[in-house]
């Protein structure tokens, strides 16, 4: 840059403000965590499987807590942003961010998805949109982070709506 441009650059830039920042984890993948949750389907649940998770099922959890889950009221401790990863690279990073969450004691945290490519009249109607937004919910229900989560559901939507997936954790009592 000439001392012209750098010039320009620092009046340009002189009434900016930095935004204020948000205390939250930002997922850092690390090593893959082989780790078995203490909680298993046989030691949360009477019955013999799981329940599916559905968005906006409180069915397992106390009222007071299902109500505070569902209006959005829990703080969003990690998030976890899948936009531009390819369905094999998002799925180790969505099993890992769920486990290494429960591992820090998370209580809620987010899953970005995004809500795919906007369908054109000209687009044809037989290509796939949103498949991640489709297969994290998928995902979370396989037996290896299943007995981690209690619920999940959108959030409102100027807070993602349903390009995001927030996840109530189970406390981690270890």
């Amino acid at each position: 840059m000439n001392n012209e441009d750098e010039s320009w650059w620092k009046e340009t830039i002189k009434d900016i403000t930095p935004l204020k920042k948000i205390s939250r984890d930002t997922f850092i993948p690390q090593k893959e965590l082989k780790i078995t949750p203490k909680i298993t389907a046989n030691t949360v649940y009477s019955g013999d499987k799981l329940g599916d998770l559905q968005f906006g099922n409180t069915d397992n959890i106390d009222a007071n807590t299902a109500k505070k889950f569902r209006k959005g009221e829990f703080r969003v401790e990690a998030e976890l942003d899948l936009h531009g990863c390819t369905e094999n690279k998002a799925f180790d990073k969505v099993i890992n961010f769920v486990k290494n969450s429960y591992l820090k004691q998370y209580r809620c945290v987010a899953i970005i998805t995004g809500k795919g490519l906007h369908v054109t009249e000209e687009s044809d109607i037989f290509s796939t949109r949103g498949v991640l937004k489709d297969r994290v919910p998928q995902w979370l229900n396989l037996p290896e982070i299943r007995p981690l989560i209690l619920s999940i559901n959108h959030p409102a939507p100027k807070d993602g709506g349903s390009g995001v997936i927030q996840i109530l954790l189970r406390r981690h009592r270890g």
